[in-house]
């Protein structure tokens, strides 16, 4: 059975709690705080029964190892683990929407931040999953969802044994699958980006494995202009799923 997990700060918080209620087995509020930013908080705790305890500062920087935790964190029991047997119910979902298939795959990316920070852009992009390899790569975790501000209960994240498998799927499924990749000379705004698609995004400083590349339909680039060779992957990845967004309201 896997562990309870720690949520902290406000947005992520609020988020889950509104979502799944059922999750929360306790939660700790910072001792004299009760300003507007918490009482709602306050009041679905009240509302779903969920045991609250009023503590220091110094409590609330313990359980969250460090972490900036704005006077609020909880312990919850673990969510649904998503698999890459998820992936046909996700698409089909999709088209029961009336959405075309949007995807994100992230190739080995393992800074906690980047990966909030990619959910957070997914959520806004109206992605349907993100995917990411099992192995070597950042999962959920509280500093994910605090950065996330709620994406992580909305996005889900999937883990898959064999990344380069996943990606073969999803072409079998219809997917159309664009790489991004500093070597190519083709612009991202040069290509057509409307259709059923999976992005996918390399890791920090290295970008894209060879296998992942290899199974990409086609790969893109930014155009840079300045002296910098490449963008943080968060940034370049909100880049680049809002001109799918742009290309698809077109």
């Amino acid at each position: 059975m896997a562990k309870e997990e720690i949520v902290l700060g406000i947005h992520a918080v609020n988020a889950l709690i509104k979502r799944s209620p059922e999750r929360f087995v306790e939660m700790w509020l910072l001792k004299g705080r009760d300003d507007e930013r918490l009482l709602p908080i306050i009041n679905l705790a009240r509302k779903y029964g969920i045991p609250v305890q009023l503590v220091h500062r110094k409590v609330l920087d313990d359980k969250s190892d460090g972490e900036q935790h704005q006077g609020v964190v909880a312990r919850v029991k673990p969510g649904k683990t998503y698999t890459e047997n998820d992936l046909e119910d996700i698409l089909s979902e999709a088209e029961r929407n009336n959405e075309s298939p949007f995807l994100l795959i992230l190739d080995g990316v393992t800074d906690p931040h980047n990966l909030g920070a990619c959910l957070r852009n997914a959520d806004a992009a109206g992605v349907q999953a993100i995917v990411v390899p099992k192995d070597k790569a950042a999962r959920i975790t509280a500093t994910v969802r605090k950065v996330a501000v709620g994406a992580a209960e909305t996005v889900p994240l999937v883990q898959v044994t064999n990344l380069a498998r996943t990606m073969k799927q999803l072409q079998q499924m219809g997917v159309w699958i664009i790489g991004t990749a500093g070597e190519t000379d083709t612009c991202l705004y040069d290509v057509k980006l409307d259709g059923p698609m999976a992005l996918v995004m390399g890791a920090e400083g290295k970008g894209m494995r060879r296998l992942t590349r290899e199974h990409c339909d086609q790969l893109v680039k930014l155009p840079m202009a300045g002296s910098v060779s490449s963008l943080n992957v968060s940034v370049a990845t909100g880049i680049c799923l809002f001109e799918i967004v742009r290309q698809r309201r077109a």
